[in-house]
């Protein structure tokens, strides 16, 4: 047996009964009387069984079609209410956005702040802010929303670029004044390096992107935190690659100072990401418009 029902035609069934006429139904529909004849007549075949008998004067449901009628109006009503309600979910500006961001002071601070100002603006949203640092899959982890550093693969994901991220390589001039300061970045494997999430630092020459290099680099403390990162460069433990919004004052200070004057690390990309969606719920829309137009405003003044 097909189980394919067409819903547009249990649709026609139902106005038909009501309206207790076909000229009626057909007006209700904005049809014709022959096409709704030709829907109320597939149903049946599909059923097996009448559903109306009508004769060119009158007509009357059938013992099966009163029992059917009753069903489809109560079933009707429920689809009727859950569109009324997935519509009014997407269109008001309520409900949760569901976000994964990288930690550290980009995310712990700026991101924390952006999101915390943006619900203050629309305090019927909520927000889940998620730090877990592996990739996330925005569809299968159920994300709405992902900030990100680093080029990105084509995902089909849309991707809005919030900055570029300046990145340095520093040391503390009492390791540099102890262990010496190298003049090229292919002398960094005699040295020890303070290791995050990256082992091989890509370098380019001061004004010339053509002239690159990639170092393998190693060394006795490795944390993909940055803060802690700083913390062991400051403490003298070796050289670490450190996006500059993580130590402006440090570097102000001298505490933490530029290894190479002719070198220099690429700066990082920074994403937001979010579903190639068309139908997007409206408190999406208005968080990445808001980000998109105020994320600068959070950062520092480096």
């Amino acid at each position: 047996m097909n189980t394919e029902i067409n819903l547009v035609d249990i649709r026609a069934f139902v106005v038909i009964a009501e309206q207790r006429n076909f000229t009626l139904a057909a007006e209700v529909l904005g049809g014709s009387r022959s096409h709704l004849s030709k829907q109320l007549l597939s149903l049946e075949t599909f059923l097996g069984v009448s559903l109306i008998i009508r004769t060119t004067r009158t007509q009357r449901l059938t013992e099966q079609g009163e029992s059917f009628l009753l069903q489809c109006q109560q079933a009707l009503q429920q689809i009727d209410l859950a569109v009324a309600t997935t519509v009014e979910s997407a269109e008001q500006l309520k409900g949760n956005i569901y976000i994964n961001c990288v930690g550290g002071v980009i995310g712990e601070e700026i991101v924390v702040q952006l999101v915390n100002d943006f619900i203050q603006l629309y305090p019927d949203i909520t927000v889940d802010l998620d730090f877990s640092s592996q990739r996330v899959d925005l569809i299968e982890d159920h994300f709405d929303a992902v900030f990100r550093m680093g080029e990105l693969a084509d995902s089909g994901l849309i991707a809005r670029k919030l900055m570029d991220i300046k990145n340095c390589t520093l040391a503390s001039p009492e390791y540099l004044a102890q262990y010496g300061h190298p003049t090229h970045p292919n002398q960094l494997n005699k040295f020890a390096c303070i290791v995050g999430s990256i082992n091989h630092w890509r370098f380019e020459k001061v004004g010339s992107a053509k002239e690159s290099i990639e170092v393998a680099i190693k060394g006795n403390f490795r944390c993909k935190n940055g803060r802690a990162m700083k913390v062991s460069a400051l403490a003298g433990n070796g050289i670490v690659r450190l996006p500059y919004l993580y130590c402006p004052e440090e570097i102000r200070a001298n505490q933490l100072v530029e290894v190479f004057t002719d070198w220099h690390i690429p700066d990082t990309p920074f994403y937001v990401l979010y579903h190639k969606d068309k139908f997007q719920p409206e408190r999406l829309k208005k968080f990445i418009q808001f980000t998109h137009e105020k994320f600068k405003t959070y950062l520092p003044d480096l």
